[in-house]
């Protein structure tokens, strides 16, 4: 091989070797952990503690975990692929990712950040579709000592609480007997495409109406988005009384909280930015409450949630309640900082090819001039 090939090879391996540091220190400094205070531990046992319970209240009522295939973690909360009580197609590794302690100590992290303190007022507007999620902020809530007030639809896509035999209902009934009654449900809606229910039989609409009258609670109506989301709205704010509702979670892809309008589908999970409020015909809860200055803690498209806070997707075992570890990536993957990085390498090589050809030229033109 030359001299000219090596002195090339050379300079590009160092180019190389530079910029490798460079990738590797933007990736280590674009993740943040978060150590967990004794609030987010409290939380992650609190949703440990809940699920137990779930899990034990299902064995007693005649259902055993361990005869679903698809609850590999034996939590309670994975439900069935079809069954009459589903409204839509759902994701079964999202599900059980749901169901790991982290997510109790991820919405206490949330809640903070969005500025929530002790004692304050929260609403939630969830559908069943992740039950796991409803005990994650039931948890957190108890361990930050809110008073979380809450509606939330019964139907629930696949793999959800969509079994006729142990819906929400049932789990709700489960987590109030063993203690866990510090949220205020404030009713149940039925979910679906309008709210109506129409799409269930009329004998599991008569048992989901039984059960809820139990619990003293009632089914609201249907009817158009805008009047479902005024409805929800006096619920929430009767019930906070004079007091402000300092943050709004999202659980799930209720209608009557995401809207109708398409800008939902660019809203990142987490403490989210809602950028675009829709006139009142599209307006979801989740843009009616940032339109009012209210924070908004959106869950849904789960993978990028754990992506974002470095959970693990589809734990098998599920992660101890003890040490729920948390990150947070300060810009994601194929980010711009990382577009410009990869720009920078291309157009260093480009340089240094160049300037190696100079250099050539250079040697080249000195050894005419000894020869000649």
């Amino acid at each position: 091989m030359s001299g000219d090939s090596n002195f090339k090879l050379i300079g590009l391996a160092i180019i190389s070797l530079i910029f490798l540091g460079l990738y590797v220190a933007f990736e280590r400094d674009n993740w943040k952990s978060l150590q967990p205070g004794a609030t987010e531990i409290t939380a992650a046992r609190l949703m440990a503690e809940a699920t137990e319970v779930v899990s034990s209240c299902q064995k007693s009522s005649g259902i055993a975990p361990e005869d679903n295939k698809f609850d590999i973690n034996r939590t309670g909360l994975i439900g069935l692929e079809h069954s009459p009580l589903t409204t839509t197609l759902g994701n079964l590794e999202a599900k059980r990712t749901t169901c790991n302690p982290a997510m109790a100590a991820l919405l206490v992290y949330l809640l903070k950040e969005a500025g929530v303190r002790r004692g304050e007022v929260v609403a939630l507007g969830a559908s069943a579709s992740f039950p796991a999620l409803i005990i994650a902020a039931y948890s957190a809530a108890r361990a930050l000592d809110l008073e979380l007030l809450a509606i939330i639809s019964v139907g629930a896509s696949q793999w959800g609480a969509n079994n006729p035999e142990f819906s929400w209902l049932d789990m709700e009934d489960c987590l109030r007997r063993a203690g866990f009654s510090r949220q205020r449900l404030l009713a149940v809606a039925w979910g679906g495409e309008d709210d109506s229910g129409s799409e269930y039989p009329d004998e599991l609409k008569e048992r989901l109406v039984k059960k809820a009258s139990q619990l003293g609670l009632s089914f609201l109506p249907g009817g158009s988005l805008e009047e479902r989301v005024r409805v929800h709205l006096d619920l929430f704010q009767r019930a906070a009384g004079r007091r402000r509702i300092k943050a709004f979670i999202n659980i799930g892809g209720s209608s009557v909280n995401l809207g109708s309008d398409s800008s939902i589908l660019k809203l990142e999970p987490g403490l989210a930015r809602v950028k675009h409020i829709p006139p009142a015909g599209r307006r979801g809860l989740i843009q009616e409450m940032a339109a009012r200055s209210v924070p908004v803690i959106h869950l849904l498209n789960i993978r990028r949630l754990a992506e974002t806070y470095g959970l693990p997707w589809d734990p098998r075992p599920l992660p101890p309640a003890s040490i729920p570890a948390l990150k947070v990536a300060g810009s994601p993957p194929g980010s711009k900082r990382l577009l410009i990085l990869y720009a920078g390498y291309l157009t260093a090589i480009f340089i240094w090819l160049i300037l190696a050809g100079i250099i050539r030229k250079k040697r080249g033109w000195r050894a005419l001039r000894t020869d000649s």
